[in-house]
Protein backbone atom coordinates (compact mmCIF):
# COMPACT_ATOMS: atom_id res chain seq x y z
CA UNK A 1 0.00 0.00 0.00
CA UNK A 2 0.95 3.64 0.03
CA UNK A 3 1.64 5.45 3.00
CA UNK A 4 2.90 8.95 3.82
CA UNK A 5 6.47 9.60 6.24
CA UNK A 6 7.66 12.75 7.91
CA UNK A 7 11.60 12.19 7.43
CA UNK A 8 12.31 15.44 9.17
CA UNK A 9 11.04 19.01 9.04
CA UNK A 10 9.53 19.71 5.82
CA UNK A 11 10.23 16.42 4.21
CA UNK A 12 7.02 14.51 3.56
CA UNK A 13 7.07 11.61 1.15
CA UNK A 14 4.16 9.09 0.20
CA UNK A 15 5.99 5.84 0.00
CA UNK A 16 4.94 2.06 -0.11
CA UNK A 17 4.47 -0.02 3.11
CA UNK A 18 3.51 -3.34 4.07
CA UNK A 19 0.51 -4.23 3.99
CA UNK A 20 -1.72 -4.05 7.56
CA UNK A 21 -2.24 -7.63 9.00
CA UNK A 22 -4.04 -8.22 12.19
CA UNK A 23 -1.75 -8.90 14.95
CA UNK A 24 -4.09 -8.95 18.20
CA UNK A 25 -7.45 -10.91 17.80
CA UNK A 26 -8.58 -6.90 18.97
CA UNK A 27 -7.57 -5.92 15.79
CA UNK A 28 -9.68 -4.59 12.74
CA UNK A 29 -7.88 -3.87 9.27
CA UNK A 30 -9.28 -0.17 8.02
CA UNK A 31 -9.49 0.87 4.14
CA UNK A 32 -9.24 4.47 4.33
CA UNK A 33 -11.91 6.37 2.17
CA UNK A 34 -11.38 9.76 3.70
CA UNK A 35 -8.88 11.12 6.09
CA UNK A 36 -6.58 14.52 6.03
CA UNK A 37 -3.82 17.01 7.30
CA UNK A 38 -4.11 18.43 11.07
CA UNK A 39 -2.47 22.08 12.15
CA UNK A 40 -0.97 19.66 14.75
CA UNK A 41 0.98 17.81 11.50
CA UNK A 42 2.67 21.25 11.40
CA UNK A 43 4.15 20.71 14.42
CA UNK A 44 6.38 18.19 13.46
CA UNK A 45 6.79 19.85 9.92
CA UNK A 46 8.24 22.96 11.25
CA UNK A 47 10.98 20.82 13.57
CA UNK A 48 10.84 17.17 13.35
CA UNK A 49 14.54 15.70 13.75
CA UNK A 50 15.92 14.69 10.08
CA UNK A 51 16.05 10.65 10.58
CA UNK A 52 16.76 7.73 7.98
CA UNK A 53 13.50 5.94 9.30
CA UNK A 54 10.59 7.87 8.36
CA UNK A 55 7.99 8.50 10.95
CA UNK A 56 4.18 7.70 10.16
CA UNK A 57 1.82 10.28 9.65
CA UNK A 58 -2.16 11.00 10.11
CA UNK A 59 -4.46 10.56 12.94
CA UNK A 60 -7.92 11.12 11.15
CA UNK A 61 -9.41 8.69 9.26
CA UNK A 62 -12.56 6.87 8.40
CA UNK A 63 -12.59 3.75 6.50
CA UNK A 64 -14.55 0.02 5.55
CA UNK A 65 -13.44 -2.78 7.38
CA UNK A 66 -11.71 -5.52 5.34
CA UNK A 67 -10.98 -7.89 8.48
CA UNK A 68 -11.69 -8.41 12.13
CA UNK A 69 -9.94 -10.20 14.36
CA UNK A 70 -11.95 -13.00 16.23
CA UNK A 71 -12.62 -10.84 19.99
CA UNK A 72 -13.88 -7.82 17.88
CA UNK A 73 -17.76 -7.38 18.25
CA UNK A 74 -20.12 -5.39 17.23
CA UNK A 75 -18.71 -4.83 13.49
CA UNK A 76 -18.27 -6.67 10.72
CA UNK A 77 -16.58 -6.90 7.26
CA UNK A 78 -18.13 -4.04 5.16
CA UNK A 79 -19.08 -1.38 7.73
CA UNK A 80 -18.03 2.23 7.41
CA UNK A 81 -16.71 3.43 10.44
CA UNK A 82 -14.89 6.21 11.71
CA UNK A 83 -12.27 6.35 14.18
CA UNK A 84 -10.99 8.81 16.93
CA UNK A 85 -7.73 10.07 17.09
CA UNK A 86 -6.71 7.75 20.06
CA UNK A 87 -7.64 4.39 20.24
CA UNK A 88 -9.14 2.79 23.55
CA UNK A 89 -10.86 0.18 24.70
CA UNK A 90 -14.40 2.19 25.77
CA UNK A 91 -14.06 -0.63 28.64
CA UNK A 92 -12.03 0.72 31.53
CA UNK A 93 -12.98 2.71 34.34
CA UNK A 94 -11.13 5.56 32.34
CA UNK A 95 -12.98 5.28 29.21
CA UNK A 96 -16.72 5.15 31.23
CA UNK A 97 -15.16 8.63 32.68
CA UNK A 98 -15.24 9.93 29.47
CA UNK A 99 -11.32 9.81 29.35
CA UNK A 100 -10.23 7.92 26.40
CA UNK A 101 -7.60 9.97 25.74
CA UNK A 102 -5.61 8.00 28.84
CA UNK A 103 -7.08 4.41 29.07
CA UNK A 104 -4.33 1.98 29.63
CA UNK A 105 -5.02 -0.22 26.89
CA UNK A 106 -4.92 3.10 24.14
CA UNK A 107 -2.71 4.59 22.52
CA UNK A 108 -2.12 6.94 19.48
CA UNK A 109 -2.00 6.68 15.70
CA UNK A 110 1.53 6.81 14.48
CA UNK A 111 2.88 6.16 17.53
CA UNK A 112 5.05 2.90 18.12
CA UNK A 113 4.20 0.17 15.41
CA UNK A 114 0.56 1.83 14.63
CA UNK A 115 0.50 3.07 11.36
CA UNK A 116 -0.85 6.34 10.34
CA UNK A 117 -3.94 7.81 9.00
CA UNK A 118 -2.93 9.33 5.68
CA UNK A 119 -2.52 5.68 4.08
CA UNK A 120 -4.84 3.42 1.68
CA UNK A 121 -5.27 1.16 5.18
CA UNK A 122 -4.49 1.07 8.74
CA UNK A 123 -4.40 -1.94 11.17
CA UNK A 124 -7.10 -0.60 14.13
CA UNK A 125 -5.98 -1.74 17.85
CA UNK A 126 -9.03 -2.56 20.24
CA UNK A 127 -11.40 -2.14 17.30
CA UNK A 128 -14.77 -2.52 19.23
CA UNK A 129 -13.93 -0.19 21.21
CA UNK A 130 -12.69 2.37 18.97
CA UNK A 131 -14.66 2.03 15.87
CA UNK A 132 -17.99 4.15 15.53
CA UNK A 133 -20.29 2.68 12.33
CA UNK A 134 -21.86 4.96 10.43
CA UNK A 135 -24.90 4.85 8.85
CA UNK A 136 -24.02 6.21 5.31
CA UNK A 137 -22.87 4.68 2.11
CA UNK A 138 -18.90 5.16 0.62
CA UNK A 139 -20.34 7.60 -1.60
CA UNK A 140 -22.15 10.02 0.77
CA UNK A 141 -21.75 13.89 0.84
CA UNK A 142 -21.84 13.64 4.34
CA UNK A 143 -18.06 11.98 4.08
CA UNK A 144 -16.13 15.17 4.98
CA UNK A 145 -18.36 16.50 8.07
CA UNK A 146 -18.21 12.97 9.09
CA UNK A 147 -14.52 12.87 9.07
CA UNK A 148 -14.38 16.06 11.51
CA UNK A 149 -15.84 13.35 14.13
CA UNK A 150 -12.52 12.29 14.27
CA UNK A 151 -10.51 14.62 15.63
CA UNK A 152 -11.33 18.49 14.85
CA UNK A 153 -15.00 18.50 15.42
CA UNK A 154 -14.65 16.76 19.01
CA UNK A 155 -11.60 18.63 19.84
CA UNK A 156 -13.99 21.69 19.67
CA UNK A 157 -16.94 20.40 20.87
CA UNK A 158 -14.21 19.17 24.16
CA UNK A 159 -12.65 22.88 24.48
CA UNK A 160 -15.83 24.44 24.61
CA UNK A 161 -17.37 21.61 27.45
CA UNK A 162 -14.49 21.63 29.57
CA UNK A 163 -15.05 25.34 29.86
CA UNK A 164 -18.83 24.93 31.11
CA UNK A 165 -20.20 26.98 27.82
CA UNK A 166 -23.57 27.38 28.66
CA UNK A 167 -26.48 30.35 27.88
CA UNK A 168 -24.67 33.00 29.80
CA UNK A 169 -21.21 32.78 29.20
CA UNK A 170 -19.03 35.02 26.85
CA UNK A 171 -16.73 33.33 25.00
CA UNK A 172 -13.19 33.83 22.86
CA UNK A 173 -12.11 31.71 20.49
CA UNK A 174 -8.47 32.08 20.10
CA UNK A 175 -7.76 30.80 16.64
CA UNK A 176 -8.69 30.63 13.25
CA UNK A 177 -7.88 27.17 12.25
CA UNK A 178 -10.30 23.91 11.64
CA UNK A 179 -10.47 23.35 15.62
CA UNK A 180 -10.13 26.89 16.59
CA UNK A 181 -13.76 27.11 13.96
CA UNK A 182 -15.35 23.93 15.42
CA UNK A 183 -14.65 25.50 18.75
CA UNK A 184 -16.84 28.53 17.78
CA UNK A 185 -19.59 26.32 16.55
CA UNK A 186 -19.71 23.53 19.43
CA UNK A 187 -20.38 27.07 21.63
CA UNK A 188 -23.15 28.19 19.36
CA UNK A 189 -24.30 24.67 19.91
CA UNK A 190 -24.09 24.81 23.80
CA UNK A 191 -25.83 27.88 23.93
CA UNK A 192 -23.18 30.59 23.90
CA UNK A 193 -24.65 34.02 22.49
CA UNK A 194 -21.63 36.06 22.76
CA UNK A 195 -18.33 34.31 20.78
CA UNK A 196 -15.57 36.62 20.11
CA UNK A 197 -13.47 35.00 17.87
CA UNK A 198 -9.63 35.89 17.61
CA UNK A 199 -8.43 35.22 14.11
CA UNK A 200 -7.06 37.29 11.29
CA UNK A 201 -7.64 35.43 7.62
CA UNK A 202 -10.95 36.86 6.36
CA UNK A 203 -12.10 33.47 4.52
CA UNK A 204 -11.78 32.04 8.15
CA UNK A 205 -12.76 34.35 10.18
CA UNK A 206 -16.04 34.64 7.62
CA UNK A 207 -16.88 30.96 8.24
CA UNK A 208 -16.44 31.47 11.82
CA UNK A 209 -19.79 34.30 11.36
CA UNK A 210 -21.39 31.42 9.56
CA UNK A 211 -20.62 29.03 12.63
CA UNK A 212 -21.96 31.14 15.30
CA UNK A 213 -19.02 34.00 15.85
CA UNK A 214 -20.84 37.62 17.02
CA UNK A 215 -17.61 39.47 16.84
CA UNK A 216 -14.13 38.81 15.31
CA UNK A 217 -10.96 40.50 16.72
CA UNK A 218 -8.34 40.21 14.40
CA UNK A 219 -5.32 42.27 16.58
CA UNK A 220 -3.13 40.15 18.23
CA UNK A 221 -0.74 40.85 21.66
CA UNK A 222 -1.36 43.35 24.03
CA UNK A 223 -4.26 45.35 21.21
CA UNK A 224 -6.03 41.96 20.93
CA UNK A 225 -6.33 41.73 24.71
CA UNK A 226 -7.20 45.45 24.77
CA UNK A 227 -10.01 45.02 22.10
CA UNK A 228 -11.45 41.90 23.67
CA UNK A 229 -11.78 43.61 26.90
CA UNK A 230 -13.54 46.36 25.36
CA UNK A 231 -15.98 44.13 23.72
CA UNK A 232 -16.97 43.22 27.62
CA UNK A 233 -16.60 46.48 29.13
CA UNK A 234 -12.91 45.70 30.62
CA UNK A 235 -14.53 42.52 32.60
CA UNK A 236 -13.66 39.93 30.04
CA UNK A 237 -14.69 36.74 28.92
CA UNK A 238 -16.10 33.92 31.29
CA UNK A 239 -14.68 31.41 28.76
CA UNK A 240 -11.35 31.28 26.52
CA UNK A 241 -11.22 28.56 23.81
CA UNK A 242 -7.39 28.82 23.02
CA UNK A 243 -6.88 26.45 19.84
CA UNK A 244 -3.59 27.22 18.84
CA UNK A 245 -0.71 25.94 21.43
CA UNK A 246 1.87 28.98 21.39
CA UNK A 247 3.11 30.51 24.29
CA UNK A 248 1.58 34.17 22.60
CA UNK A 249 -1.84 32.35 22.47
CA UNK A 250 -1.38 31.53 26.01
CA UNK A 251 -0.35 34.92 27.16
CA UNK A 252 -3.46 36.02 25.40
CA UNK A 253 -6.02 33.61 26.93
CA UNK A 254 -4.55 35.33 30.71
CA UNK A 255 -5.11 38.44 29.34
CA UNK A 256 -8.86 38.35 28.13
CA UNK A 257 -10.24 35.78 30.96
CA UNK A 258 -12.56 37.31 33.80
CA UNK A 259 -12.08 36.71 37.57
CA UNK A 260 -13.73 33.04 38.17
CA UNK A 261 -13.47 32.12 34.15
CA UNK A 262 -12.20 29.16 32.37
CA UNK A 263 -9.18 28.92 30.24
CA UNK A 264 -9.68 25.87 28.17
CA UNK A 265 -6.76 24.70 26.13
CA UNK A 266 -7.13 22.41 23.06
CA UNK A 267 -3.75 23.71 21.16
CA UNK A 268 -1.16 20.96 21.47
CA UNK A 269 1.17 23.36 23.01
CA UNK A 270 4.60 23.88 21.67
CA UNK A 271 5.91 25.76 25.09
CA UNK A 272 7.55 24.44 27.97
CA UNK A 273 6.50 27.10 30.62
CA UNK A 274 3.55 28.92 31.33
CA UNK A 275 2.58 31.13 34.44
CA UNK A 276 0.32 29.96 36.62
CA UNK A 277 1.18 31.24 39.38
CA UNK A 278 -0.46 33.34 41.84
CA UNK A 279 -0.69 36.56 39.87
CA UNK A 280 -1.86 35.20 37.11
CA UNK A 281 -4.46 32.38 38.09
CA UNK A 282 -4.64 31.85 41.32
CA UNK A 283 -5.20 34.46 42.77
CA UNK A 284 -8.26 35.69 40.85
CA UNK A 285 -9.54 31.88 41.04
CA UNK A 286 -9.18 31.23 37.36
CA UNK A 287 -9.72 27.67 36.02
CA UNK A 288 -6.70 26.20 33.31
CA UNK A 289 -8.43 22.87 31.70
CA UNK A 290 -8.32 21.05 28.14
CA UNK A 291 -5.92 18.53 27.06
CA UNK A 292 -5.74 16.31 24.29
CA UNK A 293 -9.93 15.54 23.59
CA UNK A 294 -11.59 12.29 24.31
CA UNK A 295 -13.51 12.37 21.13
CA UNK A 296 -14.59 9.03 21.41
CA UNK A 297 -16.54 10.30 23.91
CA UNK A 298 -18.50 12.94 21.72
CA UNK A 299 -18.88 10.56 18.81
CA UNK A 300 -22.86 9.51 19.46
CA UNK A 301 -23.52 12.75 20.72
CA UNK A 302 -22.27 15.06 17.72
CA UNK A 303 -23.18 12.59 14.88
CA UNK A 304 -27.12 12.89 14.81
CA UNK A 305 -26.56 16.79 13.96
CA UNK A 306 -24.25 15.82 11.16
CA UNK A 307 -26.43 13.44 9.75
CA UNK A 308 -29.55 15.52 9.76
CA UNK A 309 -27.53 18.32 8.20
CA UNK A 310 -28.19 20.39 11.54
CA UNK A 311 -24.50 21.47 11.43
CA UNK A 312 -21.97 21.16 8.74
CA UNK A 313 -18.45 20.61 10.14
CA UNK A 314 -17.34 19.56 6.89
CA UNK A 315 -16.58 23.35 5.75
CA UNK A 316 -13.66 23.53 7.54
CA UNK A 317 -11.87 21.43 4.26
CA UNK A 318 -11.00 23.66 1.43
CA UNK A 319 -8.91 21.78 -0.53
CA UNK A 320 -8.87 17.98 -1.63
CA UNK A 321 -5.86 16.22 -2.53
CA UNK A 322 -4.93 13.02 -3.36
CA UNK A 323 -2.65 10.46 -1.55
CA UNK A 324 0.39 11.50 -3.28
CA UNK A 325 -0.50 14.89 -3.25
CA UNK A 326 -0.29 14.94 0.41
CA UNK A 327 3.15 16.75 0.38
CA UNK A 328 1.42 19.80 -1.68
CA UNK A 329 -1.41 19.47 0.91
CA UNK A 330 1.35 20.20 3.68
CA UNK A 331 2.55 22.50 1.96
CA UNK A 332 -0.66 24.14 1.28
CA UNK A 333 -1.16 24.75 5.11
CA UNK A 334 1.85 25.97 6.19
CA UNK A 335 1.77 29.02 3.55
CA UNK A 336 -2.09 29.34 5.02
CA UNK A 337 -3.69 28.64 1.72
CA UNK A 338 -5.39 26.32 2.95
CA UNK A 339 -7.55 26.32 5.82
CA UNK A 340 -7.66 22.40 6.35
CA UNK A 341 -6.75 19.30 3.55
CA UNK A 342 -8.63 16.26 2.71
CA UNK A 343 -7.40 13.56 1.41
CA UNK A 344 -8.95 10.81 -0.40
CA UNK A 345 -6.70 8.13 -1.54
Amino acid sequence: MRATFMYGAGDVRVEHAPDPVLREPTDAIVRILRSCVCGSDLHPYHNLPASEQGTPMGHEFLGVIEDLGPQVSGLKRGDLVVAPFAYSDNTCALCREGLHTSCPNGGFWASGDVGGGQAEAIRVPQAAGTLVKLPVGEDSELLPSLLTLADVYGTGYHAAKQAQVSPRTTVAVIGDGAVGLLAVLSARQLGAERIILMGRHDDRTKLGIDFGATDVVPERGAEGIEKVRELTRGQGVHAVLEAVGYMNAYETAVGIVRPGGVISRVGVPQYEDAPVGFGSLFGPNITLTGGPAPVRAYIEDLLPGVLDGTVEPGRVFDRTVTLDEVPDGYRAMDGRTALKVLIQP
